[in-house]
C-alpha cells in the first residue's frame, strides 16, 4: 500500500540522490528543482509529496495550480486546473505498478476539490512509456509544446473522465 506524505528538508539528500539517477534524468533532463530552497517553502498553490511503500520512500509527486505557479512555466492557462510531476526514485521500483498507484492518489487529491476541472502533465516527446502510462489513465493528448529546453507532449485529464476511470476501478465483478 502506497501512502503520500509532505516532502520536507529531511528528504533533501534522498531527493538529490534520486535526481541523479539515469532514469530520472532521462525523463527530466533540464530541471533544477532547487530542493534546498523549495522544500522549505510552504506555498498554497503547490504540494510536494513523497510516496512511501511500507514506510520506505520510493517516489516523488508535485501537484501545482498552474495558473498560480509563480514561474509561469505553463504560460497563460485557464483556472481550476492542476499539473502533476511524478517520478519513481529507484530504477528497481519501475514496472511494479507503483506509478499507477501514486498517480491515482495524486488525482484523488486533485479532484477532491470540486472546482478542479482538469489535470495536466507534460512528458518529454521521447518518453513513449510515459505517453502510454497517461493514456491508460484516461489522459488525452492536447499538443506538442516547448517548455524551456524540452519538447513535451501536453496531456489533460478532464474531471468527467477521471470519475469514469475511478468508477470502473472501484467496480467489482
Amino acid at each position: 500500500m502506497i501512502n503520500l506524505r509532505p516532502a520536507t528538508l529531511d528528504d533533501l539528500d534522498l531527493l538529490r540522490y534520486w535526481d541523479e539517477q539515469p532514469h530520472v534524468i532521462a525523463s527530466d533532463p533540464n530541471d533544477d528543482w532547487a530542493w534546498e530552497i523549495e522544500l522549505d517553502r510552504d506555498l498554497h498553490w503547490r504540494e510536494q509529496l513523497i510516496a512511501e511503500i511500507d514506510l520506505r520512500p520510493m517516489g516523488f509527486i508535485q501537484i501545482i495550480d498552474p495558473a498560480l505557479e509563480e514561474s509561469k512555466y505553463w504560460g497563460n492557462v485557464e483556472t481550476n486546473l492542476r499539473a502533476i510531476d511524478i517520478w519513481i526514485g529507484e530504477e528497481k521500483d519501475l514496472g511494479k505498478g507503483y506509478g499507477t498507484q501514486m498517480m491515482h492518489l495524486a488525482l484523488e487529491r486533485c479532484f477532491i476539490n470540486p472546482s478542479v476541472q482538469g489535470v495536466l502533465v507534460d512528458p518529454l516527446v521521447t518518453n513513449t512509456r510515459a505517453h502510454r502510462f497517461y493514456e491508460r489513465l484516461g489522459f488525452e493528448f492536447v499538443e506538442q509544446r516547448q517548455f524551456d529546453q524540452d519538447q513535451c507532449f501536453v496531456y489533460r485529464l478532464h474531471r468527467k473522465d477521471w470519475f469514469q476511470v475511478d468508477l470502473l476501478k472501484n467496480q467489482t465483478v
